[in-house]
C-alpha cells in the first residue's frame, strides 16, 4: 500500500479466519471478498447517514425493500454523475425540480 503523504509503501499482514480449506482460501480471493465487504459497509454507512435509514418507522411488507431501492438509485445516480458527497448532492438537486429528471436522463 502507498502512502500518498509521504510516498512510501507499507506491506500490511492480515489474518482471517474462514471455514475453507487452504487451498480454497487464497491471499487474492480472500482480499476481494473483505473489499467487497467493506463496499457494501461504506453503501449501509451512507444510506443510514444520508437517508436516516435506520430511524425509519417502514418496516413492514415490501416497503422496506422498496425504500432501500429508492435510496440506491439516488446514490447510483450521483456517484455515476461523479457526485463524491451523497448529502451535498441530495440538497444541489433539490433545489431545482428539473435536475433530478435531467441526471436520470429523463429530461
Amino acid at each position: 500500500m502507498d502512502d500518498l503523504k509521504t510516498g512510501k509503501t507499507t506491506v500490511k499482514t492480515v489474518y482471517a479466519v474462514v471455514a475453507w480449506p487452504p487451498e480454497q482460501a487464497n491471499p487474492a480471493e480472500l482480499a476481494q471478498l473483505v473489499r467487497d465487504h467493506w463496499k457494501i459497509e461504506a453503501l449501509h454507512h451512507v444510506r443510514d447517514t444520508t437517508f436516516a435509514e435506520d430511524a425509519s418507522q417502514v418496516r413492514t411488507g415490501n416497503a422496506p425493500r422498496a425504500m432501500a431501492t429508492w435510496r440506491n438509485l439516488a446514490i447510483g445516480a450521483l456517484r455515476t454523475a461523479g457526485t463524491k458527497n451523497i448529502a451535498a448532492g441530495l440538497r444541489h438537486n433539490a433545489r431545482n425540480p428539473h435536475r433530478p429528471l435531467t441526471l436520470l436522463g429523463l429530461r
